[in-house]
Order: structure tokens, then C-alpha cells, then sequence
């Protein structure tokens, strides 16, 4: 078996709230055609809070795409170093049994990747083996979370999972698109830590699902440019989640021997309000069923990797019936879906 031993996560310090934001979008995006119109996205993206690694102020300047790389770096660093030594000093075992440290990001690069740091940030054994996931973005939770526990059912040891995203060092402040104003009032930068065991106590991991659509490179990605990353979303997201849900839990049921009805807890990336909104519809499901991940937006915003296992975190914490069966979903760049099932 593979069990989630203990989870943790971590926020940087600087906090915006709604009004901030659409604020600073106002400035920002002044160029925009029918700006006024789609500020209102603020309002009703059901984000009462975001944490950012800078104060807006920051990002009112420009910023060429090797300082906001450096930032990612430091700042995803120390945000992932903090929410695994919360998720170690959690756990019963000790850090030397780890196997493997597998790390998730999306919003900057570097090689090596900086799990290499973590590991000896973390003071882990130097044969720890390290399994770097990039490019996943708000799939990457759900994936590291299967991935890190095939992981442990092979080695048989531990395994720490790690993901951490500095959305906001992406801001590319020259871009005024839709897609860009939409980032903005969305996301923000957080890490979660996940240590899984193979023995002890906690839910067992009982497999992984993904499905990838074909042709769909266009829905969400980064267009490299000389400043950064910049964003890139379709408008068809919400209704790909309607199209492609019902069928992929289905199938995510199955590979692990489960019927469809058998699960109990949706754990799902709270993307934005509509693709919430998606998600009930297409899943039957009524807004409490989904609490977890309304409170994680609201309390935190979209933080793309981390941000479903900040959900799992608060539905675990929250209780839940031993012996039902739960789902981790995330969707992301591919365009892909990615799922974790457990048992209580």
C-alpha cells in the first residue's frame, strides 16, 4: 500500500484581496478593448485573498525574463523548502528512509532542476533519487500526487512530493490580452508538500489516471518571449471540462477496480469559479460536495500545481467516512487530465 503520510503547504507573505488587484488591472491594462467590462471578473472570481512573493508595487515595473526567473527560483525554493519540513515534522518516519523526492513546477526553469537544492536543503540522504515533473501546470498536483505514489509502491520506500509555482513572476506587463487580465485576477504563488509512505497510517494511494485530448496544444500553455512566460488560455476550458469529466472519472474508477459510483470525495483544481461551475454540472454534484476547493479558491486563489493538494489537505482535514473512496482532478496544459483515487 501507499499511504498519504502527511501534507503540508506554504503562501508567501504578501497578501491582495480583490479590490487590490482589479485596481492594479485598471493601470495595467488601460490599453485593453472592453476593459471596463471585463473588470467585473475580479469581483466574481470567488478570491477573497491571493498571497504574491512581492507587493504589487513590484510589478508595476518592468522586468526582463531572467530577474523573474531568478525570482521564481529563490522564491519556489524556499516555499517548497518551508512546506516540506512542515510536511516532515508531521510525518512519524524519519527523513533518511526517503526513497525518492519527486518536485512539480511549471513557472520557471532551471537546471538542475531545484529539487537538487531541496534535497540538500532538506538534509536527505544524496542518493535520494530525484524525479523532476515540468510543464503540467494545474494538472502537475494531481499528477505529482500519482506519480510520487507509483514511486513509493516501487521502491517500496518513501517518497516526498513537492510542488511549488510562482505564478506572479510570469506577469509579462506589456501583454494586454484577455487571457492576461483573467491571470490576474486568478493566480497565486504557494507550495504544498505530500510525504507518501508504504506503511503507517493515513489514505492509501490506490493509482493514478491521465488522458491526454489530441490537438489541443493551443487551449493553456506559455508563448516564450523575450520578457517571459506569457499566458495562454482558451475560452473553451470550462466546456472541454463538461465534454471530457464525466467520462475520465469513469475511466479513472476503473483502472483501479472501483465502480463510478463508489466515489465519495471530490478533491478537484479549483481553475476559477466557471470551471468549478463546470465541474458540478458535468458531475451532478452540488456546490457542498465541492466545499474544499470553493474554500481553497476563495482563501488562496488558483496556484496552479499546489493547488489541488492544498484542497486535499483541507478535505482530509476536514474528516471523512474510513473505507470511501475519494479523486484528486486536475487539468492542464496537453490539454490533459490527471487524477489520483484514494481510499480513507
Amino acid at each position: 500500500m501507499t499511504r498519504i503520510a502527511a501534507i503540508a503547504t506554504a503562501v508567501p507573505e504578501h497578501r491582495i484581496g480583490p479590490a487590490d488587484a482589479a485596481a492594479f488591472a485598471r493601470r495595467r491594462f488601460a490599453a485593453l478593448p472592453g476593459l471596463l467590462r471585463l473588470l467585473p471578473a475580479f469581483e466574481h472570481a470567488g478570491i477573497d485573498t491571493r498571497h504574491l512573493v512581492r507587493p504589487l508595487s513590484w510589478f508595476e515595473q518592468p522586468h526582463g525574463f531572467a530577474e523573474k526567473n531568478a525570482l521564481w527560483s529563490a522564491s519556489a525554493r524556499a516555499l517548497g523548502h518551508q512546506a516540506a519540513e512542515s510536511a516532515l515534522a508531521r510525518w512519524t518516519g524519519s527523513r533518511g528512509d526517503l526513497g525518492a523526492i519527486v518536485w512539480v513546477t511549471s513557472t520557471g526553469i532551471a537546471t538542475p532542476s531545484l529539487d537538487a537544492r531541496l534535497v540538500q536543503d532538506l538534509g536527505l540522504r544524496l542518493d535520494t533519487a530525484r524525479t523532476p515533473i515540468w510543464g503540467l501546470g494545474c494538472a502537475g498536483g494531481a499528477a505529482g500526487l500519482a506519480r510520487a505514489a507509483a514511486l513509493c509502491r516501487g521502491l517500496d520506500r518513501p517518497v516526498l512530493l513537492v510542488a511549488a509555482e510562482i505564478c506572479s513572476a510570469t506577469f509579462v506587463g506589456d501583454d494586454c490580452s484577455t487571457a492576461n487580465l483573467v491571470a490576474c485576477a486568478l493566480f497565486g504563488d504557494g507550495a504544498a508538500a505530500v510525504v507518501l509512505a508504504p506503511d503507517g497510517d493515513g489514505p492509501v494511494v490506490l493509482g493514478g489516471h491521465a488522458q491526454l485530448l489530441p490537438d489541443t496544444e493551443d487551449v493553456m500553455g506559455w508563448n516564450l518571449r523575450d520578457d517571459g512566460l506569457q499566458v495562454r488560455f482558451a475560452r473553451s476550458i470550462p466546456n472541454i471540462v463538461r465534454e471530457v469529466l464525466p467520462g475520465f472519472v469513469d475511466d479513472a474508477a476503473a483502472a483501479v477496480g472501483i465502480p463510478r459510483d463508489a466515489i465519495e470525495h471530490f478533491v478537484v483544481h479549483p481553475g476559477g469559479a466557471k470551471v468549478l461551475a463546470a465541474y458540478e454540472a458535468c458531475l451532478g454534484l452540488p456546490p457542498s460536495r465541492l466545499a474544499s476547493a470553493h474554500a481553497v479558491l476563495r482563501d488562496f486563489g488558483n496556484m496552479s500545481s499546489p493547488t489541488a493538494l492544498f484542497v486535499l489537505d483541507h478535505h482530509l482535514r476536514g474528516g471523512a467516512t474510513p473505507g470511501s473512496h475519494g479523486i484528486v482532478v486536475g487539468l492542464g496544459p496537453g490539454f490533459c487530465a490527471e487524477a489520483a483515487v484514494f481510499r480513507t
